[in-house]
C-alpha cells in the first residue's frame, strides 16, 4: 500500500434507487427475462466488489451526507440542507491539491438551498429531474395513466413537461450527464482530479426510450404507472406490476449504457493506470417484493416509514482501483461494509491524513481487497434518522453476516407527537403517520434471501445479541441519551439497559 497518498484520481458515481440484484443477471422482470448491464457487469469483472455493502443513512439526502462526510449522521442529521459548519469530501480533498468537480441531475441535493455543491471548484446540474422546477409549458399534459396509481400528479405533470420534446437518445437526463462529465474529463484529464458523478435514475418517474422498454416487456398495451403511489402493491394488476419492473430495468439499462459512455472516456483518454472508479446507490426500491411498492408508504398528504429489506438497505458497491495500486481483478468481498466507508477510503487514497479531526467514521477499504483483513463490521445499521425518536413506523435495520433484524422501538407504532412533518422522499412535506404492522423481525439470509419466514419466536437468542450490537454501535458513535433511549425499548425483545 505504499502508493496510497499517490493514488492519483479518483471518479465516484452513484446512480440513484440502483437495486444491488440489478447486477448478474439476478433481477427478474418477469418469466425468464431478467435485466442486463453490459458495461457495470464489465466495471465489475475489472475491479472488486463489495458484495455485502448497505446504506447507513436513509434515503436520498442523508445517504449523500454520510457520502461527502464519511459519518453516520443518521444520529443528529435529517433530510435538510448542508450544514454549512460541515467539512466535505471536496473541501478536504482540496487540501491534497485536488480539482474536484461534481455534475449531478440528482435534485434534491441541490433544489432549495441544499447545498451540496459547496466546496466543489466546479459544478453542473442536470436539470429536470422529478419535480424540479424548471418547466412550465406545455400547459396541458396527458397523464400516462389513472391519476390514483400516480404518488404525485404534480410531480408527475412536472416530469413530463421538463422533459418534452426529446427525439434522440442523447436527450435523455442520464446522456447528458454522462457527456457533461467526459466533456469536463477532457479538459481537465491533466489535473489531479476528484470526479462525483450523480445519476437519479432509475429512480422513478420512469420514462426510458421505448426501444430500452421493447427490451423487457414487448407488446404492452395497458397502463403506464410511471410514478407509482408507495405503499401495498394490491392496486396494480399482474400485468402493470410486470410492467413497472420492465421500465425499472428498463431505466437501469439506460443508465449502465452511459455510465459506459463515461467509462469508455477514462480509457480513452489513458487514466486507469492513475484512476480508481467507484460505483454504488444510495438505496434500491420495492418492486411488488413484500407486497410494496416504493421505499416507505404515502397515503395523501401522510407519510409512514417502510421496513428496510434486503431490496432497499442492500445496495451495490464496485471499485476499481487504479493499475498502480496491484490490486486483483474480479474480486468478490463478502465482509460489511457501508457508505461512510465510501468516503474513507477516497480521502485515505488520496493521502488525506488528517480526516480524524473531521469526525470521519468510515475505514479504509483496500485492505480488504488486498486480503488484508485489518478490520471487520460485525453489524451493519441502515435507518432513516433517529435523531428526532421512533415513530410513524420507523424501523432499523440490523444485518450481521447471515441475520437480518428489522428492529422496531416500542415507540415505532406511535403515530408523531403533534402534527410533525418529514420532507424525505422527495422533499415534499409530509405528516408523519405510522401504517399497517410495525413490529421486530428476523431473518436468516443465507436460507431465506427474500425475508418470507420470520425466525424471531424460534432464535430469540439471535435478536437479542443483534439488539445489543445496535445499542454498542450507537454509543460508539456517540449518539447522544434522546437518540439510544426510544431502542432500549423494542417489541419482541426484552428490555435493555446501558
Amino acid at each position: 500500500m505504499g502508493a496510497v497518498g499517490q493514488a492519483g484520481n479518483i471518479i465516484l458515481i452513484v446512480s440513484d434507487t440502483f437495486r444491488y440484484d440489478l447486477l448478474h443477471g439476478r433481477f427478474v422482470v418477469k418469466g425468464s427475462v431478467r435485466a442486463r448491464l453490459k458495461y457495470l457487469e464489465g466495471l465489475s469483472s475489472e475491479g472488486v466488489e463489495f458484495t455485502r455493502a448497505y446504506h447507513a443513512s436513509f434515503p436520498t439526502v442523508p445517504h449523500r451526507a454520510d457520502l461527502f462526510t464519511g459519518r453516520f449522521t443518521f444520529t443528529h442529521y435529517d433530510w435538510s440542507p448542508l450544514p454549512r459548519d460541515w467539512v466535505t469530501l471536496p473541501l478536504m480533498l482540496k487540501g491534497a491539491g485536488y480539482t474536484t468537480m461534481m455534475v449531478a441531475d440528482t435534485p434534491h441535493i441541490l433544489k432549495d438551498g441544499y447545498h451540496f455543491d459547496r466546496g466543489f471548484d466546479g459544478w453542473v446540474w442536470v436539470r429536470g429531474q422529478e419535480n424540479d422546477r424548471y418547466r412550465t409549458s406545455p400547459r396541458e399534459v396527458k397523464l400516462p395513466c389513472s391519476p390514483w396509481k400516480l404518488r404525485s400528479v404534480e410531480t408527475t405533470v412536472q416530469h413530463i413537461r421538463n422533459n418534452w420534446g426529446r427525439r434522440h437518445e442523447e436527450d435523455w437526463i442520464p446522456a447528458k450527464t454522462a457527456m457533461e462529465a467526459a466533456r469536463w474529463l477532457e479538459e481537465n484529464h491533466r489535473e489531479r482530479f476528484f470526479l462525483y458523478v450523480d445519476f437519479f435514475d432509475p429512480h422513478e418517474p420512469w420514462d426510458p426510450p421505448e426501444w430500452y422498454v421493447d427490451m423487457y416487456d414487448p407488446g404492452y398495451r395497458g397502463e403506464e404507472v410511471i410514478y407509482p403511489v408507495y405503499g401495498p402493491s394490491s392496486y396494480l394488476t399482474e400485468e402493470e406490476l410486470a410492467h413497472i419492473r420492465a421500465l425499472y430495468a428498463a431505466e437501469a439499462t439506460l443508465v449502465d449504457r452511459w455510465i459506459g459512455y463515461l467509462l469508455e472516456k477514462v480509457e480513452e483518454l489513458g487514466l486507469y493506470e492513475d484512476t480508481t472508479v467507484i460505483f454504488t446507490s444510495d438505496h434500491g426500491f420495492y418492486l411488488g417484493e413484500h407486497g410494496l411498492v416504493g421505499k416507505s408508504i404515502i397515503v395523501g398528504r401522510a407519510q409512514g416509514f417502510a421496513p428496510l429489506y434486503e431490496e432497499v438497505a442492500h445496495v451495490p458497491l464496485i471499485i476499481r482501483f487504479a493499475d498502480k495500486l496491484g490490486v486483483g481483478k474480479g474480486l468478490k468481498v463478502g465482509a460489511l461494509v457501508q457508505t461512510p466507508d465510501i468516503a474513507a477510503t477516497v480521502l485515505e487514497l488520496a493521502g488525506v491524513t488528517d480526516a480524524g479531526r473531521y469526525g470521519v467514521q468510515g475505514r479504509f477499504l483496500l485492505p480488504l481487497a488486498l486480503g488484508e483483513r485489518e478490520w471487520a463490521r460485525s453489524v451493519a445499521v441502515s435507518t432513516p434518522s433517529l435523531a428526532r425518536g421512533a415513530r410513524a413506523g420507523l424501523r432499523v435495520t440490523v444485518t450481521s453476516g447471515e441475520w437480518s433484524l428489522i428492529l422496531a422501538s416500542e415507540d415505532s407504532a406511535k403515530g408523531a407527537e403533534g402534527v410533525e412533518e418529514t420532507l424525505i422522499v422527495d422533499g415534499v412535506p409530509r405528516v408523519l403517520r405510522p401504517f399497517g404492522r410495525v413490529d421486530t423481525e428476523l431473518y436468516n439470509l443465507a436460507s431465506d434471501p427474500r425475508q418470507e419466514r420470520d425466525l424471531i419466536e424460534e432464535r430469540a437468542d439471535v435478536a437479542e445479541e443483534l439488539h445489543r450490537r445496535f445499542l454498542s454501535f450507537l454509543l460508539e458513535l456517540g449518539a447522544g441519551r434522546g437518540v439510544v433511549e426510544p431502542w432500549l425499548r423494542c417489541r419482541r425483545l426484552a428490555q435493555k439497559r446501558v
